[in-house]
């Protein structure tokens, strides 16, 4: 159903690989709520996924840009004001990739190298995307801009790994750029925070089939999907969020909020011995 949340406005979705992406759900959302859009992902996510077949099933236009790029962020905003015919409403970071967790190294076995772009590509490059419209007056009063986030940020999760430290810089500079940005323009920087959702980056996480079990478990609610994503992003790009700013929201079905619960402590009661060594000693790796 379509509630013309938001006739008139343009945005850019950063992030849309598959039908699997919360971009992917989120851009199809904005089309039916009114708005004009362009899509943006690397030329290497471009060739690999299904974004061209996104794109001319929302009529949109795709400028390929490496989000670590400002030199690519310049062409993405330049063109996506030529394309769509004026300043940018909003816009969607859901980008996040951790060559350390594909490489399967924990987080006591961390390569810096590989954590440098782990920081740029998850977190540095949601600066540099507001930085680069900022500077070119880009975004229209009253504009929001969006990232997705996870609880890692906050809480030690297993399997997370370095992807938890970007997303805790990313929330910050949420919050440092919403000050700002704010102030100068009334535009609006907010994170949410979803529940773990099985897209192509998220099944990549050591343990997330499990993971995505206990909080659904754990959650009053039951995990938030992705759809369910999409419909929470537009809200926040819509005009009836303008006064909500610097937040990181959670969209969890309730889990950031629980202690435990019966089902948990339930299966927590079956025990632990498939984690225990020969010496009855619990592997909490």
């Amino acid at each position: 159903m379509s509630y013309n949340l938001l006739k008139g406005k343009r945005g850019i979705i950063f992030g849309a690989l598959n039908e699997q992406s919360i971009a992917w759900k989120v851009a199809i959302r904005a089309i039916e709520e009114g708005a004009e859009i362009t899509l943006s992902n690397t030329p290497m996510a471009i060739r690999m996924g299904e974004v061209d077949a996104l794109a001319k099933q929302l009529g949109c236009e795709v400028i390929p840009a490496d989000a670590t790029s400002v030199t690519d962020l310049e062409e993405v905003f330049r063109r996506s004001q030529e394309v769509l015919g004026g300043k940018i409403d909003f816009v969607l970071h859901s980008i996040g990739m951790s060559p350390n967790v594909r490489k399967k190294r924990t987080y006591d076995d961390l390569d810096y190298a590989m954590l440098d772009k782990t920081l740029d590509i998850s977190a540095i490059s949601f600066h540099k995307m507001i930085q680069t419209a900022k500077k070119m007056d880009a975004i229209a009063e009253h504009g929001s801009i969006l990232a997705l986030t996870y609880m890692a940020a906050q809480r030690t999760m297993f399997g997370y790994n370095d992807m938890a430290d970007a997303k805790a810089l990313l929330e910050s500079i949420a919050r440092s750029f919403g000050y700002i940005y704010g102030r100068e323009s009334n535009v609006r920087v907010n994170t949410i925070s979803q529940s773990p959702t099985m897209t192509t980056a998220g099944s990549g996480v050591k343990g997330m089939d499990k993971l995505f079990d206990f909080a659904n478990r754990m959650s009053p609610l039951g995990n938030a999907s992705a759809d369910e994503c999409a419909d929470y992003c537009i809200v926040m790009f819509s005009d009836l969020t303008r006064k909500v700013t610097m937040q990181n929201l959670y969209h969890d079905g309730g889990f950031s909020s629980m202690g435990m619960s019966l089902r948990a402590m339930s299966t927590y009661e079956k025990g632990l011995e498939e984690y225990m060594d020969e010496n009855g000693k619990i592997i909490y790796g």
